[in-house]
């Protein structure tokens, strides 16, 4: 790793910047989806149902659902009889997730601070791996992709939904208007909070388009690595096999 990384448009060390989006989202936990209602007009949730019919988890499948936070896709899996392992760095983001869980009668599920760096767990002990809105907050990426392919299985599948720039030229000019400037606005008056959702604005637009986020995957190890794009980018979900 290099001495500084981005924290948005800002340089800091990475100790830092893993101190900082710690802070981001202790700070925004409990207000976590009001606020993506509000910033993608509803649609994460048909974005999210369509990733979870990529993934296709299975009764009896081990998944370990990765920066799982709130539990938005490990609820939608464990209703599909998959043993799901919901990990995040964030213990205020999980303990949302546990009660929204208790809220559900929703049991089964594991919850477990885990570093998507430098995973507990031990090699092949996954059937899937999964990370929806959360690797771009990830310090050192590529290590978070080598951890998911340590973790998975051989045939093992991985998936991810990141946000990205869109490469619809139209479009992308009033998305990204429209997010600098109202985005940081909503989460001043929602969640009090105007910076933490000034950063996740930031951090969106520095993530790697989709073909390069794609090599990524593919440098990890995972083969048949390949990006769907939504919205010509901004959303897209990526996916790799390991063998």
């Amino acid at each position: 790793m290099t001495d500084q990384v981005n924290f948005g448009d800002e340089l800091v060390s990475p100790a830092e910047k893993t101190r900082r989006v710690g802070a981001v989202f202790s700070s925004v936990a409990r207000r976590y989806d009001m606020m993506n209602d509000l910033m993608s007009g509803g649609m994460h949730r048909l974005w999210k149902d369509r990733f979870v019919n990529r993934v296709k988890p299975l009764a009896g499948e081990d998944i370990l659902d990765m920066a799982g936070g709130t539990g938005d896709i490990a609820f939608r899996m464990a209703k599909r009889g998959a043993n799901i392992t919901v990990s995040d760095i964030n213990a205020d983001m999980l303990a949302v997730g546990e009660e929204r869980a208790r809220q559900r009668g929703l049991t089964g599920l594991t919850w477990k601070v885990q570093n998507a760096e430098k995973l507990t767990f031990a090699d092949g002990r996954f059937d899937a791996y999964t990370i929806v809105f959360g690797i771009r907050n990830v310090t050192d990426i590529p290590a978070a992709l080598r951890e998911a392919h340590r973790v998975l299985k051989r045939g093992g599948r991985f998936y991810c939904m990141e946000f990205s720039s869109s490469d619809w030229p139209g479009f992308a000019t009033l998305y990204d208007a429209w997010a600098s400037n109202m985005i940081p606005r909503i989460g001043k008056v929602v969640a009090d909070d105007e910076e933490s959702y000034r950063y996740l604005v930031e951090s969106i637009r520095r993530f790697p388009r989709p073909e390069a986020f794609r090599k990524m995957v593919a440098d990890a190890g995972f083969v048949r690595a390949a990006a769907e794009p939504m919205l010509g980018g901004l959303v897209t979900i990526h996916s790799g096999w390991k063998i």
